[in-house]
């Protein structure tokens, strides 16, 4: 019986701390769910990667943020230059 007790207790711990999540890491979840959905669409009506097709991409991402008044994505970091 004690084997399933530190189970059961771990389980019972973890549903009660997602259940009282807050409403702003509701939020925050909501928001990424949706970046992630417009990364998506971006990538799949431009999926090729050359100069033009990144441009198109990056816009339509950006399109995309705005219109759900998301954040935009930061930049890619430039290596150091040496």
């Amino acid at each position: 019986m004690n084997q399933f007790a530190l189970p059961l207790a771990f389980t019972f711990v973890l549903s009660t701390l997602t259940a009282h999540a807050s409403q702003q890491g509701q939020s925050a979840l909501k928001n990424w769910k949706q970046m992630d959905k417009c990364s998506r669409q971006a990538q799949v009506a431009y999926p090729d990667f050359s100069a033009e097709s990144n441009a198109k991409r990056d816009a339509k991402l950006k399109e995309c943020l705005n219109a759900g008044n998301l954040p935009p994505r930061q930049p890619a970091s430039q290596p150091p230059v040496h």
